[in-house]
């Protein structure tokens, strides 16, 4: 890891396409850390209605600076747009633009355009060098690093997509000042599950710490943020395209995603519906006997200081097991858990009883409206 006073450098190694990751403040001012991973000096960048009014221009000055062109893609917010029309939307304007196979994406965004930008990166022209540049905490921690790039299908959430890496990720800290507090929550989530899945040392530090992510002081975004790229970025260079160790990333994404798509995308947002899954996920370990209550408990009170519910909306049993066999999971027709023996011990698991599922998908595991 490169640090300086202010900003640090991560690297995800995959070998030739290893790609760096600079955290810290001011970045967006500093294009000469993408130059070099431009295969020429034009990019577009994708972005959508929120976030272009309060970072495009300053990126795009940025880009300038470089004497690197640039032209932008303004995209509607939600994760309700992260569709087929949407993704047709950006290959619209990338032919009116007529942008070559060389031409750089950048996505200045949240996990939506992160991932929207990726997955367009990966077909257009049989592939398009990208750029993430996460403008949120969820997609700083979480969705910008890795290379898992989709659009989501009424019947399931990501299901349609491509592994495909970007060239370099920039996570300006800055562009967390004008975070919405339900978006913070969000992100929150994300930052959660790494202490869970395999860092029970950085669970700890949340427990102690709560307080001064929620209040956004630098110091703990940056060492928290720093801690959750470390995280993915070795499970990444492990298990690329997630055949063993990278499915525990999903921990709590099974319920997650199962929340969202039978609520409909946008109802919740991802880390709020993660963090039900992640609670709902706990319980069925202490339902199999692998934690006991204490440890259920300081899922949830950690959880609740997050302002993260920790309880699924009531769906209906049969719904939810309907929406999780569409999982991204399952695997020979059974459904795989990420499940937990203690905090920080997460393991894959194909053999939970029905019994437990229902019983914490039909009561304390959701609530009782």
């Amino acid at each position: 890891m490169a640090s300086t006073e202010s900003t640090c450098t991560l690297e995800v190694d995959l070998g030739e396409r290893s790609y760096p990751i600079h955290i810290g403040p001011g970045l967006l001012d500093r294009a000469e850390l993408l130059r070099p991973h431009l295969p020429q000096p034009s990019a577009v960048i994708i972005t959508n209605t929120v976030v272009a009014p309060l970072y495009l221009k300053k990126l795009q000055e940025s880009l300038s600076g470089q004497q690197i062109a640039s032209r932008s893609i303004v995209l509607p917010d939600g994760e309700e747009h992260k569709n087929w029309q949407t993704l047709n939307q950006v290959f619209d304007a990338l032919m009116e633009f007529r942008a070559e196979r060389k031409t750089t994406l950048i996505a200045l965004g949240g996990g939506v355009i992160g991932d929207l930008t990726g997955f367009a990166a990966a077909v257009f022209q049989r592939g398009a060098p990208f750029v993430q540049i996460p403008t949120t905490l969820l997609a700083q921690v979480d969705s910008s690093v890795g290379g898992k790039t989709a659009i989501n299908h009424p019947l399931g959430k990501n299901m349609i997509g491509a592994f495909y890496q970007p060239r370099a990720v920039l996570a300006d800290t800055d562009t967390l000042r004008t975070l919405p507090e339900r978006e913070l929550s969000a992100g929150v989530a994300e930052v959660i599950k790494y202490g869970l899945i395999g860092d029970p040392g950085f669970f700890g530090w949340l427990e102690e710490n709560m307080e001064r992510l929620m209040a956004r002081d630098p110091a703990a975004l940056t060492h928290a943020i720093e801690v959750s790229c470390r995280n993915k970025a070795r499970v990444v260079a492990e298990d690329e395209r997630e055949e063993s160790v990278r499915a525990l990333l999903n921990f709590g994404h099974t319920f997650g995603h199962a929340i969202e798509s039978g609520l409909g995308y946008g109802q919740w947002l991802h880390g709020e519906a993660v963090g039900a899954g992640m609670a709902i996920a706990a319980r069925v370990s202490r339902h199999m006997g692998l934690v006991d209550s204490s440890c259920v408990d300081r899922i949830e009170q950690l959880l609740l200081k997050a302002r993260l519910p920790v309880r699924g909306p009531a769906l209906g049993v049969e719904r939810y097991l309907e929406l999780m066999g569409h999982d991204k999971k399952v695997e020979d027709g059974r459904m795989r858990f990420i499940l937990l023996r203690g905090i920080g011990n997460a393991f894959i698991s194909d053999a939970v009883p029905g019994d437990a599922l229902r019983s914490v998908l039909g009561g304390e595991g959701v609530d009782a409206r």
